[in-house]
C-alpha cells in the first residue's frame, strides 16, 4: 500500500531502459537510473552527465535511492505473485482447470468454443486430484530410484568381484603353467641324464679299448724287432725258428661298433615325444563347469571339473547365476549335433543331472520337468531314482550307479542316461529343442561336514594320432 501512495507504475520504470528499477541511483538533478544503465551510458558518453537533462553530475559514485529501490522490489515481487493468476486473454482470475488440455483457464475460457466440450474441474478439486496423481508417480520414481541405488551397489560389488575373479584365475593359470614347467624341467633333466650316462659308459669303453690297443702296439713293436732280427740270422737258424717267427707275425685287428652317441635316439622327434609324454600329465574333460552360473553355496574345483557343497560365498547376482536351485551349468551350450559326458556321482545320496534350456528360470523356483525346459534324472535319499517328468517316473535300480553317461542328440531331440558301469540305459527323454542346451548339475544338502557331496565330470582318454 505504501508503494501505491508514493509512486506510480511510471515512477518505477527506469527512463533509460524502461524496465523496473534495479538498484536505482539518484543524481543531483533528481533523476533516477538503474545502476547498470547509468554506467553503460557514462562509458559510452565518456562524461558523467544526466541522460535526461544532460546536467553534469558532481557525484563520483551516485547514492542508491533506497526508498525507490524498496518500492521497485515490492512491485516486482507483486508482479511475480500475480503472474499465472490472471488469464492473459480475458484478464480474469484463473479458477478452472481443463482436464483435456491440462491447463488453467478462467470462467470465460470455459464457456468459449475452445474449452466448451472439455472436462473441467474447480481449481481446488483439480489440484487435489493432480497432486494425488503426481504423488503416485513420485512414489513410483522413488521406488525406481531405490532400485537404481540397489543396482548401482550390485554393480559396484560386481566390479570388485571381477578383480577378485581375475586374480584367482591368474593364480590358477600360473599354477597350471608351473606344473607344466616342472614337467618340462624334469623331462629335460631325465634326457640330459640319459645322455650323460651313455656318454660316460661309451667313454669308459673307449678308455679300455685304448689301453688294450696300447698294449697291442707295444707287443707288436717287440714282435717286429724280433722278426727283423730273425731275418738277419743264418739260414739254418732262421729255418729252425721259422714257426716261432711266423706265429709272432699274427696281428688280429678289432672293429669297434656302436660306440658313438646315439644322437638320433636323443633328438629324433624330441618335441613330439615330450608332447606325447605330457598325456600322462594332461587331463581333458568334455564338459567344464561355469562358475558364473553356480549357486552361492557351491564350490567349483580350480580345473572346473567338479562341484561340491561349500560355505556360502559373496558373489554378484549376475543374470546367468542360478539362485533358486543348488545347481551349476556347463560352460558350453549346444545347438546341434551329438554330445556325451560322464559324471561320477559316487556315493552322493541326492543329486540331479541332465540338460536344460538356456532360458530356464534361474532366480525363482521351477518344477524339474521338460515343460520347464529341463530333461533330468534325480537320486533321492540314496535309494530312489526318478526321471523328472510330470508326473515323476520312478526308475528301477538294481545297483546304485556311480558313474552316469549323458548322451545328447540335439537334432533328434533325445537325451539318454546310461549306467557307465555296464552300459545299460537308465532312461531316455524325447522332445524337440529350439534353443541352446546346457549340461545341468545339482546337489542336495550334505548329511554332515565329513561326508561332502561331490559331482565330478570324468576325464576322457587322450590319444595322439600321427598321419
Amino acid at each position: 500500500m505504501a508503494t501505491k501512495s508514493l509512486f506510480s507504475e511510471e515512477d518505477l520504470l527506469c527512463p533509460q531502459c524502461r524496465g523496473i528499477f534495479s538498484f536505482p541511483l539518484q543524481l543531483k538533478c533528481g533523476h533516477n537510473f538503474c545502476r547498470a544503465c547509468l554506467k553503460d551510458f557514462w562509458d559510452w558518453k565518456g562524461s558523467k552527465i544526466c541522460p535526461v537533462c544532460s546536467t553534469v553530475s558532481s557525484y563520483i559514485k551516485p547514492p542508491i535511492n533506497l526508498t525507490l529501490n524498496l518500492a521497485a522490489n515490492n512491485y516486482r515481487a507483486q508482479m511475480s505473485r500475480n503472474i499465472g493468476e490472471i488469464c492473459s486473454a480475458h484478464n480474469e482470475k484463473l479458477k478452472i482447470f481443463c482436464l483435456n488440455d491440462e491447463q488453467l483457464i478462467c470462467l470465460i475460457c470455459q464457456l468459449s468454443k475452445q474449452h466448451k466440450v472439455h472436462e473441467c474441474s474447480p481449481l481446488e478439486e483439480a489440484a487435489q486430484q493432480k497432486k494425488a496423481e503426481i504423488s503416485s508417480r513420485l512414489d513410483t520414481l522413488k521406488k525406481k530410484l531405490k532400485v537404481l541405488y540397489k543396482t548401482k551397489a550390485n554393480w559396484e560389488e560386481t566390479q570388485t568381484y571381477i578383480q577378485t575373479q581375475a586374480t584367482e584365475t591368474e593364480a590358477v593359470i600360473k599354477e597350471e603353467f608351473e606344473t607344466l614347467h616342472q614337467f618340462l624341467r624334469q623331462e629335460e633333466l631325465m634326457r640330459l641324464s640319459e645322455l650323460k650316462r651313455e656318454a660316460e659308459t661309451k667313454t669308459e669303453v673307449m678308455s679300455r679299448k685304448l689301453e688294450t690297443i696300447t698294449e697291442q702296439i707295444r707287443d707288436l713293436s717287440t714282435s717286429i724287432s724280433e722278426v727283423e732280427k730273425s731275418l738277419k740270422a743264418p739260414d739254418l737258424l732262421f729255418l729252425s725258428e721259422y714257426k716261432q717267427t711266423k706265429g709272432q707275425m699274427q696281428n688280429p685287428t678289432e672293429c669297434v661298433r656302436d660306440i658313438l652317441i646315439n644322437t638320433a635316439q636323443h633328438l629324433g622327434s624330441l618335441e613330439f615325444e615330450i608332447w606325447k609324454n605330457m598325456g600322462r600329465l594332461a587331463k581333458h574333460v568334455p564338459i567344464t563347469l561355469d562358475p558364473n552360473t553356480a549357486q552361492y553355496n557351491l564350490s567349483i574345483s580350480p580345473d572346473l571339473s567338479s562341484v561340491q557343497w561349500g560355505n556360502k560365498k559373496v558373489l554378484p547376482d549376475n543374470p546367468e547365476r542360478c539362485t533358486s536351485q543348488m545347481c551349476v551349468l556347463g560352460a558350453a551350450g549346444f545347438t546341434f549335433g551329438k554330445h556325451s559326458w560322464t559324471t561320477e556321482v559316487g556315493h552322493t545320496k541326492n543329486w540331479t543331472i541332465g540338460v536344460v534350456l538356456e532360458s530356464i528360470k534361474r532366480k525363482e523356483a521351477v518344477f524339474l520337468k521338460p515343460a520347464e525346459g529341463m530333461w533330468v534324472i534325480s537320486l533321492c535319499n540314496g535309494d530312489s531314482l526318478f526321471a523328472e517328468a510330470y508326473p515323476r517316473i520312478k526308475l528301477s535300480m538294481k545297483y546304485k550307479p556311480e558313474k552316469i553317461t549323458v548322451e545328447l542328440d540335439y537334432n533328434k531331440g533325445k537325451v539318454v542316461f546310461i549306467n557307465a558301469a555296464n552300459s545299460s540305459t537308465i532312461h531316455t527323454f524325447k522332445g524337440k529343442f529350439t534353443e541352446r542346451i546346457f549340461p545341468y548339475f545339482s546337489l542336495g544338502l550334505p548329511e554332515d561336514s565329513q561326508n561332502q557331496t561331490t559331482l565330478t565330470i570324468c576325464p576322457v582318454k587322450i590319444k595322439v594320432d600321427v598321419e
